[in-house]
């Protein structure tokens, strides 16, 4: 089977996920033993160089979500395991980033701006796990919605709240992965939850809500079963 540029793409951004949670596993490892590689930081800025590749490899994959679409419409390549392999994509670089954030890592010391401990260590999570249980369920119930959809021929519409969800993922994650630079020179001494990055995940989870409550709603249809006459 030839593989399409646009689908190259979108199989590269899937390794860099799994590479990213390879590495994340490495520096865990390796954190268990204070002084390590893990647990170095960008001089004073609080950043750490861990959380610094997890933020570059995430930009990158999702400037290249972007990229393969684009190319595929116009160079009309669309193929059907572009579009499956496409949304396969986006959920894991979305949602192992938010759940390797709200994981609470032995390097994470006096860094995060979740005051979350880890039972074991003097760690932090650096997002509240609630946000990021909510999204991953409100992802599960669209997701689901459109298979149902697709399985009768029908097709499940997007709404604004939907796209400001993914606007305020974009925005949050990288910032949180930076430690809320730039952010940080002038709400570094706010409270850590009232922080100006911990917004935008608030945001996130607010317009994810929203937009799954207006899916199920809109397409509640879906969800009902065809009466033949006579039945």
């Amino acid at each position: 089977m030839k593989i399409n540029i646009p689908t190259k793409i979108t199989i590269v951004r899937i390794a860099g996920v799994v590479a990213l949670l390879a590495f994340y596993f490495a520096a865990w490892i390796s954190s268990l033993n204070r002084g390590s590689w893990a647990n170095a930081q960008l001089g004073n800025s609080g950043i750490y160089v861990v959380n610094l590749v997890g933020c570059i490899v995430f930009v990158v994959a999702a400037a290249t979500d972007a990229l393969d679409g684009y190319l595929a419409r116009k160079w009309h390549q669309v193929t059907t395991l572009g579009k499956f392999l496409d949304p396969i994509a986006d959920k894991m670089l979305v949602n192992s980033s938010l759940v390797l954030l709200a994981v609470s890592m032995p390097f994470y010391v006096n860094y995060a701006p979740i005051s979350m401990p880890h039972p074991l260590a003097d760690t932090q999570a650096l997002i509240p796990w609630i946000c990021v249980v909510l999204m991953i369920l409100r992802d599960l119930v669209v997701d689901t919605m459109r298979f149902v959809a697709a399985s009768k021929g029908q097709v499940v519409a997007a709404n604004i709240f939907g796209k400001l969800k993914t606007i305020f993922q974009m925005v949050a994650l990288p910032l949180v992965f930076l430690n809320g630079w730039p952010f940080t020179y002038f709400d570094g001494s706010w409270h850590p939850e009232l922080r100006v990055c911990m917004w935008f995940v608030y945001l996130a989870t607010l317009m994810s809500l929203i937009s799954g409550v207006i899916y199920v709603i809109q397409n509640r249809h879906v969800l009902v079963d065809e009466v033949k006459d006579g039945k």
